[in-house]
Parts: C-alpha cells; structure tokens; sequence
C-alpha cells in the first residue's frame, strides 16, 4: 500500500499542478490579420482602409470594433496618419491629413503601417503596404477612350508600361466593361485605349453616363481610379403614368381588365354557391313529398 501511495502521489501532484497552470494561464486568444489598402480617386486625396481578419473553422470572418493606429513610414507620434476603429465589416478608413503634407512630399515611395496593440481577445498584429506615387488620366475621341498611367520618377511624372487596368461604365449595381475586353494594359507610352461598345445603355434624360479607369490591387501602385462623364448613352425619358389606367396607379384607375376578370370571378363564386343553395332545397323539399 504504501508502495502504491508513493507512485500515484507523485502523479497526482503533477496532474494537478498542470491543471492549475493551464486555468491560469485562461483561453487561448486569436490571432488577428491586418490588411492595408491605398486608394486614390480622381487623383484627389489618397486615402487608407485597413481590414481586419481572424479565421474561424477554416474560414475568414471580420473583426469589429478593434482600434488599429495608422502610421506614414514609422511608427512614431509625428508620422501618426489617424486612430480608427473598425466596423462590422472589420474596416476603417481614414485620409492623410494636411499636417503629414510636409512629409508625403519628401519622397516618392510611401510604406503604410498599421498596428493593432492587442485586446483580451486578440494577440497584437500588424499590416504595412508599400506604394509609389501614381497618377492615371482619362481621355476621349469618338468614342474611344484612352486611359494613361504615369509614376513619379524624381520630380517629374513618368509614363508606365505594363499596367494592368479595367476602363468601364458606372452603373448604380456596379461596374460595366465598356466592351468585351475585361481588362488593358498599358504599353511603352503609358496608355491603354478601349472602344465604347455599349451603344444602347441608358442614360437618363441628357444621355450621360460616366467612365472610369481603374487600377485595382496593384503591388506598387494600389488602387487609384478616374472618372469622366460622357454623353454617349441613349436618354431616357420617364413617362408618369400615375394618372391612367395602370398596375401601379390609385385604385380608382384600375385598368378594365382587371376589373373585368374580378367581376367574373365573384359572379362565377356566388353563382355555384346560389346554386348549391336552391338545389339543397329542392332536395328538403322532394325528401318531405316522399
């Protein structure tokens, strides 16, 4: 006995202290992705999203409600780019503010830094992206649109061969290729030509529609894009017909046929019930002349 106390002491002592250590030490956290994303529209002011990610059962799930501090090439107070929060979709956004003005100009390459700190939920993780400056130019000849990408080389811009981008039509659902092409690459001039094929796409009264070129996701460059409004869309002019005899007019403006088959469907249900009725009677009445 005493044997058998000297061997299942000794483990229990052990079972119990590993217990003890792995209720202190709580739940494992997460681990959090940052992703940081560069936009420029219209050549206008740049601006940063960060994304915030975590993986659940083997897939990607946004993570809401983490602050994240965005950063111009280091992390220090003076290069701070902005605090955010993200949302439900596990983003943020914010715009390089006019006080980093001095130091966006210093250089033509920009790296962007996001760091998350950490929560009692989360481990601390961090994003960056890297960028060159970037510009992208529409232009239009009888319905041939032109899109020209040019980089910052020194002090000057510079025309870039082989980029990637998509020249469509803006739509409220999204974005429509303004031929069969998908996508265009720039060549040794920077420019990316495209003919408008969408000849019958409306345009509201006046026939405008708008055109971008986009470059989406780009290792170097990001995401920029330009618009330009164009009349080339067929106008379209809305008729009122709240007043007439329609679907979607007041009930006092039924359209007749529709009047007409409801008529005939109450006439049609009150005639067989009228029916059943008398026939019922008749039956009561030859039942009592038996």
């Amino acid at each position: 006995m005493k044997r058998m106390y000297k061997t299942v002491g000794p483990a229990l002592s052990i079972i119990f202290f590993l217990s003890g250590y792995c209720l202190a030490q709580g739940p494992q956290k997460g681990n959090v992705s940052i992703a940081v994303n560069y936009f420029v529209q219209n050549n206008q002011i740049p601006y940063v999203k960060v994304v915030a990610k975590t993986k659940v059962d083997g897939r990607f799930q946004p993570v809401p409600a983490i602050d994240v501090d965005v950063f111009l090439d280091k992390d220090s107070t003076g290069t701070k780019i902005g605090h955010l929060v993200t949302n439900s979709k596990g983003e943020a956004t914010t715009l390089i503010p006019q006080s980093l003005k001095k130091e966006w100009a210093t250089s033509v390459k920009h790296t962007f830094l996001a760091s998350f700190a950490g929560n009692n939920k989360y481990e601390a993780s961090k994003g960056d992206l890297t960028v060159a400056k970037a510009k992208v130019l529409i232009s239009t000849n009888d319905k041939t649109i032109t899109a020209t990408v040019l980089d910052m080389k020194d002090t000057t811009w510079q025309p870039v061969k082989g980029v990637e981008l998509k020249i469509v039509v803006k739509r409220s659902t999204g974005d429509l290729p303004v031929n069969e092409t998908p996508t265009f690459t720039t060549d040794s001039t920077g420019k990316a030509s495209a003919d408008f094929k969408r000849n019958n796409i409306p345009g509201g009264p006046s026939g405008n529609i708008t055109i971008a070129a986009k470059i989406e996701d780009n290792d170097q460059y990001g995401n920029l894009s330009i618009e330009k409004t164009v009349p080339w869309g067929a106008k379209f002019i809305p008729v009122n017909t709240f007043t007439e005899r329609t679907l979607f007019a007041t009930r006092d403006k039924t359209p007749i046929w529709l009047l007409f088959i409801a008529y005939v469907i109450v006439i049609a249900v009150w005639g067989i019930l009228l029916m059943l009725v008398i026939n019922i009677i008749k039956i009561k009445k030859l039942g009592k002349a038996n």
